[in-house]
């Protein structure tokens, strides 16, 4: 028998908001109290971490930050880890300033060039992997859990950043490929893979297409508030769907004056198009981090 990777147990459950939202029905209706929800939730958010921290803790590191620091490291030879920390918690701070001074607001090209050659978002992404700021890259294990209860095989991080979603997703068995349009997160996400022994497909998305019909998911993560054009975003990755595939994400962002680069608000065009596209919605998180996942179900206009 095939020997099932750490964490296989939890994902063989409810996807954690699911679970919690179940939970506090029962708190509502007596059965249960607040502690109890308090204690399910801790524990639920607790496997999360540990399968997501089995997927991406590098070598010898013993925690996720210190995995960071080494792996960053290495990659950037010649930086020690108080170098690399102290570029790590400033990231957030020379991204923003960096985008002021170099992005011409609405303009595709300067959008895309910058983050062609910007070098801070490796630092910045990887740093919020490791959940020193908050709980929600461990959305990619409710995908991870989605894929599973769905049989999908063949997978698709767009717009990948630091390629740790598609890391997780190889770690159980899943045939990984991951697209972006900047070649510095590129370069290091497949430099990642590399050096963990998987296989992936890395998309220059400035000189390459998808492949047509080849997904069964696709995760956009925290990426469609990124893009110029994500209406006719969502007619490319429609095209390289299997049929009955699935589109993942979040299509949602909070007003955060750090962030200049979250520059779409108005989501409805995209959720039309999807509905033009014959895409269904068919699961929702409202419980935790607000991603949706939409089905070509039925044939549509424009592709």
């Amino acid at each position: 028998m095939k020997n099932e990777p750490a964490g296989s147990a939890i994902l063989a459950e409810r996807i954690i908001s699911e679970k919690l939202k179940s939970t506090w029905e029962r708190v509502e209706a007596g059965r249960l109290t607040r502690e109890d929800y308090t204690c399910e939730h801790d524990s639920l958010i607790q496997d999360y971490s540990q399968l997501w921290e089995d997927a991406l803790r590098w070598r010898s590191s013993t925690n996720l930050e210190d995995s960071a620091l080494q792996e960053l490291g290495e990659y950037f030879e010649g930086q020690d880890p108080a170098e690399v920390r102290k570029r790590c918690q400033g990231a957030l701070d020379e991204f923003k300033d960096e985008w002021e001074q170099k992005v011409v607001p609405g303009e595709r090209q300067s959008i895309q060039q910058f983050y062609d050659q910007n070098q801070s978002y490796v630092y910045e992404l990887i740093w919020w992997h490791t959940l020193s700021y908050d709980s929600s890259p461990l959305a990619y294990v409710s995908a991870l859990h989605f894929a599973k209860r769905h049989g999908c095989s063949t997978y698709l991080d767009f717009g990948t950043g630091v390629g740790s979603g598609a890391l997780i997703f190889a770690r159980h068995g899943m045939e990984a490929s991951i697209a972006d349009i900047s070649s510095p997160l590129l370069r290091f996400s497949a430099w990642r893979f590399e050096q963990r022994g998987l296989p992936v497909r890395a998309y220059d998305l400035k000189r390459e297409t998808l492949p047509d019909g080849h997904f069964d998911l696709i995760t956009a993560m925290d990426v469609f508030e990124h893009l110029e054009n994500p209406v006719g975003t969502v007619a490319t990755l429609a095209r390289a769907l299997k049929p009955k595939g699935f589109l993942l994400g979040r299509f949602h962002t909070d007003e955060d004056d750090d962030r200049d680069q979250h520059i779409v608000r108005d989501f409805e065009p995209t959720f039309q198009k999807l509905v033009s596209l014959g895409f269904d919605q068919v699961w929702e998180d409202d419980w935790l981090w607000g991603h949706k996942a939409f089905q070509r179900t039925r044939g549509g206009a424009g592709l």
